[in-house]
């Protein structure tokens, strides 16, 4: 996750929640928190439409947050609200997780149901193979009814 959209979460302005971890350096390497490159940080701001610098916007490269460096800022920023946010975003990793394998178990079970039923058969094989290609499509890349994830009361 992007330090702005961290530092909104956690009421606290990007420059504080920076500050709070480049004191604490040490607890993030770079596995828990990079910044972005130059052509990154272009390419952002061309797709989100975000205001170039000197006409209020970003001077700085934004950092960027893994799962283990969004847990470690709890650590940093010890306010309330932000270990009840850090808890939050905590669930919806672990729920993504939960999906994500349940959708590569689906996955698994239907190659092997897939290499089960066409060794079976001879001719019949294009119509199975469709019946396949049609239920991966309609189990594999169906919408959650309940999007996954943390949403900021307002």
């Amino acid at each position: 996750m992007l330090d702005a959209d961290l530092a909104d979460l956690y009421g606290v302005e990007t420059g504080a929640l920076t500050r709070a971890v480049l004191r604490n350096r040490e607890r993030f390497p770079s596995d828990f928190m990079f910044q972005l490159t130059e052509e990154e940080w272009v390419r952002l701001r061309c797709q989100f439409g975000i205001s170039n610098e000197g006409r209020g916007g970003r001077r700085y490269r934004p950092r960027v947050f893994s799962e283990q460096g969004i847990a470690m800022l709890s650590s940093v920023l010890r306010s309330e609200q932000a270990v009840a946010v850090n808890i939050e975003i905590m669930r919806a990793f672990v729920e993504l997780r939960h999906i994500a394998q349940s959708y590569e178990g689906l996955a698994n079970r239907l190659d092997e149901l897939e290499r089960n039923v066409s060794a079976k058969l001879g001719k019949e094989r294009a119509r199975v193979d469709a019946i396949f290609k049609l239920l991966r499509e309609v189990t594999l890349s169906r919408p959650r009814k309940h999007p996954a994830g943390f949403m900021p009361s307002k």
